[in-house]
């Protein structure tokens, strides 16, 4: 069993930034990072493999989130800049043996509790 815990989350105006934080209690999986707004499915945002080799995004958060990791901490990190009012959602942190079918939220074994970012206009 791993654990999986997320933080950052927050209220930020329109333009602005925030960085999520994820950790894992174990260490050699690939995290990603997924969304849910009210009344929608969980989407896939972005993703990185064991060892940040490998990073995949979502193509409505391209040029504004990056993803990276710290494999020293079991860690993940989303920077997300020019935020935007459709960014408004509960951001949850995912791990998984590899990134296979990386944008599948069913191919992932473990995930987080979520953290509310809220994007004012």
């Amino acid at each position: 069993q791993v654990e999986v815990v997320e933080s950052g989350g927050g209220l930020v105006q329109a333009g602005g930034s925030l960085r999520l934080s994820c950790a894992a209690s174990a260490s050699g999986y690939a995290l990603a990072w997924f969304r849910q707004a009210p009344g929608m499915e969980r989407e896939f945002v972005a993703a990185i493999s064991w060892g940040g080799h490998t990073t995949y995004n979502t193509d409505s958060v391209k040029g504004r989130f990056t993803i990276t990791s710290d494999n020293a901490k079991n860690s993940v990190y989303l920077q997300m800049n020019s935020l935007q009012p459709e960014d408004t959602a509960v951001y949850y942190c995912a791990a998984k043996a590899n990134l296979a079918a990386y944008s599948n939220r069913r191919s992932y074994s473990y995930w987080g509790q979520g953290t509310q970012v809220t994007v004012s206009s």
